[in-house]
């Protein structure tokens, strides 16, 4: 079962020494566990394109569809056997990177 878990936060970059040296703690621990697919820090809001090109138009607007305080920052895709799983790792995730977290599951 595949999960994301997006990390969110009112800017984008703005983990510190120890956050960071716990979030690659973590990356390591889900990557020796075999949870880990790929994780990742995005761009701020303001970096964003939206793109509709439903009618061949391909009309552009920048920067994010969602004109909120807190956006997302990151995210890490895991696999992992459970739904239980993979809400003990965003716990985790949301520990290590001390920052909320949405969790959201795989559609097939």
């Amino acid at each position: 079962m595949k999960y994301i878990i997006f990390v969110i936060d009112s800017q984008s970059n703005t983990a510190v020494g120890n956050e960071m040296a716990a979030i690659d703690a973590f990356n390591e621990g889900l990557q020796r566990d075999g949870y880990w697919v790929m994780a990742a820090g995005i761009g701020a809001p303001n970096t964003a394109t939206v793109i509709d090109n439903r009618r061949g138009v391909g009309l552009l607007q920048s920067g994010s569809l969602f004109a909120e305080s807190e956006h997302y920052s990151g995210f890490w895709i895991i696999d992992v056997p459970s739904p239980e799983v993979a809400m003990e790792l965003a716990n985790a995730g949301s520990q290590a990177c001390n920052r909320r977290v949405e969790l959201r599951p795989f559609l097939r």
